[in-house]
């Protein structure tokens, strides 16, 4: 029996029914903690997922069962690392580290870079540090995050490259009938960034953007989740700056409705300072659109690495990739970011 342990998020319930569907609920055993999320984005009943109830008795029954599935279990899949209670059980049983597969989320490496200044929080990642550096099996399809992992935890484990999740394809049905256009809209349409949360960077990109902003363009910034006061502070700001051309987006969209909205961009502007917005940059690149990020982080050697295209928001202008460049990025993004490719590399991971 493979284990897997969840920090629950809208990518799981697919990601569970994809494995059931390929691998066959027999195999494998899900944990997940985080039910308050579950209205959002709710999951199918299955016999092999077992969700943590809130209650402290709930609590208690989870995490020995949890203990006892750990032992029990031939692969222990960690699906993020942010859970302190997961954290303890495994440091205080490091025997179990090294049968331990790690997904990277992004979030959970990235956390390194901004410590918290409480006792307990310096606890639990001084105790997060002895686990990453014993985890068997480190699992992202970015290498450079296993490189971070391996400078800031001292991490030893074995790279295995994987999509890890549907969220990170594309469907060729959905892209096929998109056109590269010769020319961009009347009016510009660019995105800036994919949510409220500070790493966007927002006020510095749309600074980047102010020099233009005589010109027909229409700046869409989704703000629907993250960090609200950042939010509120970016709405005004971008009033002030653009006007009616900054349109921010305050509430969720349904995915089809969304996916239009990225249809219809030009340009986006994806100024994180860590590996952020994977799934929009692959979808816009996959559009034949043009992004601007950031070129020291992890998603920028990868992407240029496997061929795609990409600008530099150091150099930014309202310039397009040429249209070769772009037709070029549509057929690569379809046939790399695959579902064949993903159950082929969770085959092998199940199978290592």
């Amino acid at each position: 029996m493979i284990l897997h342990v969840c920090t629950y998020d809208r990518f799981i319930p697919p990601f569970i029914r994809l494995v059931n569907e390929e691998f066959g609920k027999q195999n494998h055993q899900f944990w997940l903690s985080g039910k308050q999320k579950l209205k959002q984005h709710p999951i199918e009943k299955a016999d092999n997922v077992f969700i943590v109830h809130s209650t402290i008795a709930g609590q208690l029954y989870a995490y020995l069962k949890l203990l006892l599935l750990m032992h029990s279990g031939k692969k222990l899949i960690l699906h993020g690392l942010f859970n302190p209670g997961v954290i303890v059980l495994l440091a205080f049983c490091p025997w179990l580290l090294n049968k331990c597969y790690w997904i990277m989320w992004g979030g959970d490496l990235y956390q390194y870079q901004n410590p918290r200044p409480h006792i307990k929080d310096k606890l639990i990642e001084g105790l997060r540090k002895f686990v990453i550096k014993r985890m068997g099996h480190l699992v992202t399809y970015i290498p450079g995050d296993t490189t971070l992992a391996r400078k800031w935890y001292g991490a030893r484990g074995e790279y295995h490259e994987c999509l890890m999740y549907l969220s990170n394809l594309v469907n060729p049905e959905i892209l096929k009938d998109a056109e590269v256009p010769d020319e961009p809209h009347s009016a510009l349409n660019i995105l800036v960034g994919n949510s409220a949360d500070p790493n966007n960077n927002h006020l510095e990109s749309l600074e980047k953007l102010v020099p233009y902003r005589e010109q027909n363009l229409r700046i869409y910034v989704p703000l629907s989740y993250g960090d609200r006061a950042n939010a509120e502070k970016v709405i005004e700001q971008g009033r002030a700056w653009f006007g009616d051309k900054f349109i921010p987006m305050t509430s969720p969209v349904p995915f089809n409705e969304y996916l239009e909205l990225l249809e219809s961009m030009d340009i986006a502007m994806f100024n994180h300072k860590r590996q952020q917005a994977m799934g929009n940059t692959i979808t816009l690149l996959g559009l034949g659109k043009t992004v601007y990020m950031r070129h020291d982080v992890t998603q920028w050697s990868f992407l240029m690495g496997v061929g795609l295209r990409l600008k530099s928001v150091s150099h930014f202008s309202l310039e397009l990739l040429p249209k070769a460049e772009r037709t070029d990025n549509v057929a690569l993004v379809c046939s790399y970011f695959s579902r064949s490719r993903l159950v082929d590399q969770l085959s092998n991971l199940f199978r290592s």
